[in-house]
Formats: structure tokens, C-alpha cells, sequence
């Protein structure tokens, strides 16, 4: 039953953002919102929407290291196995406009996160502070856009019918439906998964559901560096990571109450995020890409990540 409740959980999770992104970009369009506010926006934090459904239900349903664990891990998934496997497929480019202002607020947020749960939680104030610094973050990104406007081409405004943009509403409305329906399921499933399986929801949270709400990510950074828009595969790992710590964790600490911090997500499963975050700059300068090996780094450090994370639920190296 709680397989059922995990694959059908993923598919309207997956169904639910397309309608979402679908939707959101094409009032965009409608509005005449330049490609670039469209891109850091609307693409970056629609693929973040079923991170943000699962992590708000698993703080309401007390299953808090799950909203823990999904941020962490969702991050940690982005840039280590979507990036990985999209460098691997075809070298991917970096722009500088990434290296100079979104790695970096990525690198601070999450160092944010790592000293707020030194004390064992985040509180909902720490939480407000995180969900204000999104906003800050969207006004700096719509001010940059307007600079740029000049030098960006507009969108062109179609169908600008009132229908048009009503069916446009409506898959917004039930993209966000499907979402909440896909994340309560999902959430379901992994709790039943964790409690039969003797494994810890931190890492239920980290792993599958973690996992699952980042397929839209992966689908869309995948698809990105096959049709050779390589910008946009890394754009939307980096946008997507912030938006999962301003706001998803932000939110759940804010509107569901204090989220505790496992002793193990403080040691070790935060200062990875934070690590392969400061990793990313390094690797975005040199040459303002990623090469193969460097995403086949990115994927094997994952991968032993994972391994080890399994392991240490059953034997408890990390009390």
C-alpha cells in the first residue's frame, strides 16, 4: 500500500508542477515579464513547488525531520546528481552572472541554515528571516531584470483574450491542487516506508522523498543540456536551491512551528549542502563550465553520500 501511495504521490507531484509552470509562464508571457524573470522565477521556483507542498504537509503532520530532510537532500540531489548527470550528457556552460551573485547568496543562505540548527532547531523566527530574505531576493531579481530589459528581448504576447489567460488560471489552481494531493501521499507513503523499515524519516526524507520532489528539476536540467541550453540546466539547479531554503524551509518553520535538527543533520548532512554549495564556485570559474569530470565528481560524491547515509541508519556511526 505504501508503494501505491509513494508512485501515485510522485506522478501528481510531477503533473502538478508542469500545470504549474505551464500556467505561471504563460501569464508571464501575457503580462509581457522578460524570459530572464521568467527563468529565475517562475521556471526555478514552479520545479521547487513540490518540495515546498511535501515539506509544509510534513510539518503539520509532526513529521518535521521529513521537512528537514527533503530541503537538504533536494539541494544536495540538485547539484550533485542533476548537475552530475548533465555535465556528463554534454559539458555544461556557466554564466557569469551565476558565479557572481546567485552562487554566493546560495553559499550564505546555506551557511544561514547551518549555524540556525547549531542550537537543535529552527525556529519560527529563524524561519521568518529565511522567508524574508526571499523576498528581498525577488525584489533584487525584478530590479536586475528591469536593468536588463533593454538588453533582453520581451516574450511575444499572444491570445491576450481574457479565456486565454482564465485557462491559464485554472492550471495554475490545479497544478496546486495536485501538488497538495501528490505531497500528502507521498509524505504518507514514506512515513509507513520509514516505521516498516526501521529507518529514520531524516533519511526517508532525504532519500526517496527528497528524490521524488526533484524530478522536475532533473527533468527539466536534463532536457535543458540535451537541446544545448546548458544555461538554463544550471540556472534552475541554482534558483531552485534557494527558493528550497528560503522558502520551503522557511515556510515550514514559520507556519507549521520550530523544526527540530537531528544531531546527524547538524554534523553532517547540512555541511554537505553547505560544502557542495562552495563547490559549486570553484567549479562554475574554471572555465565557466562543467565539464564531464567534473560532473562525474559531482555524481560519485553522491552516490557514496547516499550509500553511506543508508549504512549509518542501520549501524549509527552519526549518533
Amino acid at each position: 500500500m505504501y508503494i501505491i501511495l509513494i508512485i501515485s504521490g510522485l506522478i501528481l507531484l510531477i503533473l502538478g508542477a508542469e500545470l504549474l509552470v505551464r500556467g505561471a509562464s504563460r501569464i508571464a508571457t501575457f503580462f509581457g515579464i522578460s524570459p530572464l524573470i521568467i527563468g529565475l522565477t517562475v521556471v526555478a521556483y514552479g520545479t521547487s513547488a513540490p518540495e515546498l507542498a511535501v515539506s509544509l504537509k510534513a510539518g503539520f503532520s509532526g513529521s518535521a525531520d521529513i521537512a528537514l530532510g527533503n530541503v537538504i537532500g533536494s539541494n544536495s540531489f540538485n547539484v550533485l546528481l542533476i548537475l552530475g548527470i548533465s555535465a556528463l550528457l554534454t559539458p555544461l556552460a556557466v554564466s557569469f552572472q551565476l558565479i557572481r551573485k546567485e552562487v554566493p547568496i546560495l553559499i550564505v543562505i546555506s551557511a544561514m541554515t547551518w549555524i540556525f540548527a547549531f542550537n537543535g532547531r529552527i525556529s519560527r523566527i529563524e524561519g521568518f528571516l529565511l522567508f524574508l530574505g526571499f523576498i528581498i531576493y525577488t525584489i533584487f531579481l525584478i530590479r536586475y531584470g528591469k536593468k536588463v530589459d533593454n538588453l533582453t528581448e520581451t516574450l511575444p504576447i499572444e491570445n491576450k483574450g481574457l479565456k486565454s489567460l482564465f485557462l491559464q488560471i485554472l492550471y495554475v489552481i490545479a497544478g496546486l491542487v495536485l501538488l497538495v494531493l501528490g505531497a500528502r501521499w507521498l509524505v504518507d507513503g514514506a512515513v509507513i516506508l520509514a516505521l516498516k523499515f526501521g529507518i529514520n524519516e531524516l533519511v526517508i526524507g532525504i532519500t526517496i522523498v527528497a528524490a521524488g520532489t526533484s524530478l522536475p528539476e532533473l527533468a527539466t536540467s536534463v532536457v535543458a543540456s540535451i537541446k544545448g541550453e546548458r544555461d538554463i540546466a544550471v540556472g534552475n539547479v541554482i534558483g531552485s536551491n534557494i527558493f528550497n531554503i528560503l522558502v520551503v524551509l522557511g515556510a515550514a518553520s514559520l507556519f507549521t512551528g520550530d523544526i527540530n535538527a537531528a544531531p546527524i543533520a547538524i554534523k553532517f548532512d547540512i555541511p554537505l549542502m553547505f560544502g557542495t554549495s562552495v563547490l559549486c564556485l570553484p567549479i562554475f570559474f574554471t572555465g565557466r563550465r562543467i565539464s564531464r569530470i567534473e560532473g562525474g565528481l559531482f555524481l560519485f560524491i553522491y552516490i557514496a553520500y547516499i550509500s553511506f547515509l543508508i549504512i549509518n541508519s542501520k549501524l549509527h556511526f552519526i549518533v
